[in-house]
């Protein structure tokens, strides 16, 4: 509760200080609007932030679970099998070095102005970071245990099931904290090209039109459901690993 307490008293000051400074410069509304008229758009406007807002994270969901499965799976082949692993790098490389913005634009060509091509970039966002980490987690399994399963006799997968996997849960948590700390991107992105919905399409419509407080409150709206996602993500994890303890205090 300190802690909360805290952040909201620094989140006031900066508020304060940000509506001082544009009352003082007398800066117009279409180049910098106050806290105070942003808060007043989206009082406004709840019902449409609301919708769009619902359309956004659903996006992001989507995108969070399709680019997590295909991480995941991605790894856990790399683990398996040598030359898995030796054609499978280069895609995750190429996959990590292509911007998502270069190639939004034919993702939306494929796969339409609707919801596919969100998640698909999504995806291709989250995808590295459950992968990397995870694959990770697994090749830095003690040796010691997996010389010990083999000993008694456990093939590839026993030892993938029983001993790899295991070790590099708190390697996966990691890559799906991160994951879903850059959801909002691929979303974003893709209502950016093209959308008829979402919040990353009303920035666009409100920008078009000089409405900068309503994109300052999409923009809101955007950062609380990526901290209400990520805090969902990070409490279910911490509860689905209870023997993986942060060492380092809060």
């Amino acid at each position: 509760m300190a802690a909360i307490g805290r952040a909201l008293a620094i989140t006031f000051v900066l508020l304060a200080l940000w509506e001082g400074a544009v009352r003082l410069f007398g800066l117009p509304a279409y180049i910098l609007p106050g806290p105070l008229r942003i808060g007043l758009a989206m009082w406004n406007n709840a019902d449409v932030l609301a919708h769009n807002a619902a359309i956004t994270l659903g996006e992001m969901l989507l995108g969070l679970i399709c680019g997590s499965a295909l991480g995941i799976a991605c790894a856990l082949a790399m683990a398996a099998s040598p030359l898995a692993r030796r054609a499978m790098r280069p895609v995750l490389l190429v996959a990590q070095a292509l911007p998502v913005f270069a190639i939004a634009p034919l993702l939306v060509i494929w796969f339409g102005f609707g919801l596919a091509s969100k998640i698909v970039m999504a995806s291709l966002i989250i995808f590295f970071p459950v992968a990397s980490a995870f694959h990770d987690g697994l090749a830095r399994t003690e040796q010691g245990l997996v010389d010990l399963a083999r000993l008694n006799g456990a093939g590839i997968a026993q030892t993938l099931r029983f001993i790899r996997i295991p070790a590099a849960l708190p390697a996966l948590a990691s890559g799906l904290r991160v994951a879903t700390a850059v959801s909002p991107i691929g979303a974003v992105v893709g209502e950016w090209v093209g959308a008829s919905a979402g919040l990353g399409y009303l920035m666009l419509y409100s920008n078009a039109r000089m409405q900068t407080d309503m994109v300052f409150a999409a923009l809101a709206i955007l950062l609380a459901v990526a901290l209400l996602l990520f805090t969902l993500v990070d409490r279910v994890l911490t509860r689905l690993l209870p023997w993986a303890p942060e060492t380092v205090p809060a």
